[in-house]
């Protein structure tokens, strides 16, 4: 009977070890994306319409604040799963999702503040500078809304109980590839304002 469950918990403990493979290989291909677009802003900064005075959207400072309260709301929900403490998981998660979604108000409010401000993404009024802010931050939104919709799935789940201390794999998931997404808007965040 001993051996039974060791073969259970071996079983569960590979599993667990494949999905964060798995979630670590898809981090290092982003990663990877990320690095190339920033190495051609760089290499486009040389260009003679580049914009020299191009200030970043006030949304986008508080659009960072805000994807790093995601990244706490989230620590502590594991935390409370970890600690079968469900109700404030749920608390937790739920204040995560409505951050999440803060944060692409707050990047489209951005968008809008640069178009008001007489500079374009798109077009023959557009710029480089401003098409480079555009892809790079439409492309973290892309990843974004995966994180959105993995944290609809596992807040579902949570619903379902499937997740207690014992059980907290889709969870763990979750705030690994939402504490790398807090880290990569840092990062292109802190990459625009001093690389402008």
């Amino acid at each position: 009977m001993k051996q039974t469950a060791m073969t259970v918990d071996e079983h569960k403990a590979r599993t667990a070890r494949s999905y964060k493979l798995m979630l670590l290989f898809a981090m290092i291909s982003m990663t990877m994306l990320f690095a190339g677009l920033t190495s051609a802003f760089v290499v486009s900064k040389s260009r003679a319409d580049w914009l020299k005075n191009f200030e970043l959207p006030s949304a986008f400072f508080m659009s960072t604040a805000v994807i790093i309260a995601c990244s706490v709301t989230f620590h502590l929900a594991k935390k409370a799963i970890q600690k079968d403490n469900r109700s404030a998981t749920t608390s937790f998660l739920l204040a995560t999702l409505a951050l999440g979604i803060l944060f692409v108000i707050l990047q489209f409010v951005g968008f809008g503040q640069v178009v008001d401000a007489g500079y374009y993404f798109t077009g023959s009024e557009s710029t480089i500078t401003t098409t480079f802010l555009y892809v790079i931050a439409i492309t973290h939104l892309a990843h974004l809304f995966g994180g959105l919709i993995s944290l609809l799935i596992i807040i579902y789940n949570h619903f379902k109980q499937k997740y207690n201390s014992t059980q907290t794999l889709g969870i763990e998931l979750g705030a690994m590839y939402w504490h790398f997404l807090d880290l990569l808007w840092v990062y292109l965040f802190l990459f625009l304002f001093f690389f402008k």
